[in-house]
């Protein structure tokens, strides 16, 4: 009998027990085509193993094999290399506890590695919005992220883990996995690194997952956050780099002239260009050293 590839599909947790139990739901139900076989494992970065009831109770009901780990130090980059310890898989998926997939997630992503023979494929990251959601924060489109042809190879600054199949062989020298130097955006040094290696990553725009918007995040303070925290977070990956600085010495200025007449076109274009403006600030103040997030955000 031929042994059929085998995916092992990771997920980062942080007391989020309820999103958790949604992803788990819908990764239960996964499309294969007898294509491949595939099985999950749960790394929970709390110390308090929020986590550990949603997946037992998940285990128990499912026949899909799920295998839970304990990362007690508070490090995502540490939390991704545990559960690539626990993974068993020819490849090795991520997908991030607050998304669900559809139902072809796992295949579509499968079916785009083989036939491209490439190291790994990313796929887009929808927002999702309850019926709750004030009309602005969904028209602002401030959680839309860049989609791409299928197939198009994809450069570092394209990517990260909310969203990817992987070839395990990635994985083999521990020294070149997920740095945990890096507080945030260790998903993109990761890549960064592989591509450098000679790796190869394309999207699939047909592998398709759902990130829910919680409350937490239509709060115009959390907007703010984000902005500040993704311009620190640009120039740390680029400090040796001029012409974004230049950017953005330009831009900022043109922005703060600009808010109160964008005002008058309503909340979703305000909010748009104050989020473009906070990057900027982030940016120029990380060119001096300062840094007003002190950690990275974490929301509900």
């Amino acid at each position: 009998m031929i042994k059929l590839p085998h995916i092992s599909v990771c997920i980062c947790t942080y007391k989020r027990p309820e999103l958790l139990k949604s992803l788990l739901k819908h990764l239960g139900r996964q499309k294969t085509d007898g294509l491949f076989t595939y099985s999950i494992v749960v790394a929970d970065n709390d110390s308090l193993q929020s986590a550990n009831a949603v997946v037992s109770d998940f285990a128990a009901l499912s026949t899909v094999s799920v295998t839970y780990c304990v990362q007690h130090c508070r490090n995502i980059a540490l939390t991704r290399n545990h559960a690539v310890e626990n993974a068993t898989g020819d490849f090795v998926a991520f997908i991030d506890d607050d998304e669900f997939p559809t139902d072809q997630w796992l295949l579509t992503l499968f079916n785009a590695c083989r036939d491209h023979a490439v190291d790994g494929v990313l796929g887009p990251v929808i927002p999702y919005f309850d019926k709750g959601a004030p009309k602005w924060i969904v028209r602002s489109g401030l959680f839309d992220r860049p989609v791409h042809p299928t197939g198009m190879r994809l450069a570092w600054s394209q990517t990260r883990t909310g969203n990817v199949l992987l070839k395990s062989h990635l994985f083999k020298d521990k020294a070149h996995r997920f740095n945990p130097e890096f507080l945030s955006g260790s998903d993109q040094e990761f890549f960064k690194s592989m591509i450098k290696t000679g790796r190869t990553f394309i999207w699939c725009n047909e592998a398709v997952v759902y990130e829910v918007v919680p409350p937490a995040r239509w709060k115009r303070s959390f907007l703010i956050r984000r902005a500040v925290f993704r311009g620190v977070f640009s120039f740390h990956h680029r400090p040796n780099s001029l012409g974004p600085i230049l950017w953005s010495l330009m831009a900022a200025p043109g922005y703060v002239f600009t808010l109160p007449f964008v005002l008058l076109l309503g909340q979703a274009k305000f909010m748009s260009y104050m989020f473009k403006l906070s990057y900027h600030i982030g940016r120029l103040l990380a060119v001096f050293g300062i840094n007003p997030i002190k950690e990275p955000y974490v929301s509900d």
